[in-house]
């Protein structure tokens, strides 16, 4: 069972930016595709963005889209994502999850495997 570890989450100004990674251990890391999620409190788990396990294609959620950006390196087994131009409605905790396939990332939390423990993000105004 591949284990996942999220960190940089952390507290921020509206309008600032963080990274977020997520890490493993594992040396098949190359064959996840991966995605990110997030969950604020009272609400639902929703699909933030998602990256092939080759980083050739990459998805996000609307509201995300030219605000935040995934990445890959497989080479340190690891995922990003780079937020910017945060707003206070981006505080969640932020979960890193895999699925080991091939195929096109799906938004849907269920399709995924694995999941990480999730890291605070908070954004005041």
């Amino acid at each position: 069972q591949v284990q996942l570890v999220e960190s940089g989450g952390g507290l921020v100004q509206a309008g600032g930016s963080l990274r977020l990674s997520c890490a493993t251990s594992r040396r098949t890391f190359s064959t996840y595709a991966m995605g990110w999620f997030r969950q604020a409190p009272g609400k639902e788990r929703e699909f933030v963005a998602a990256i092939s396990w080759n980083g050739a294609s990459t998805y996000y959620a609307d509201s995300m889209k030219g605000r935040f950006t995934i990445s890959r390196d497989n080479a340190k087994n690891a995922v990003y994502l780079q937020m910017n131009s945060l707003k206070p409605e981006d505080t969640a905790v932020y979960y890193c999850a895999a699925r080991v396939t091939d195929a096109t990332p799906v938004p849907r939390d269920e399709w995924y495997g694995t999941w990480g423990q999730g890291t605070q993000v908070t954004v005041v105004s």
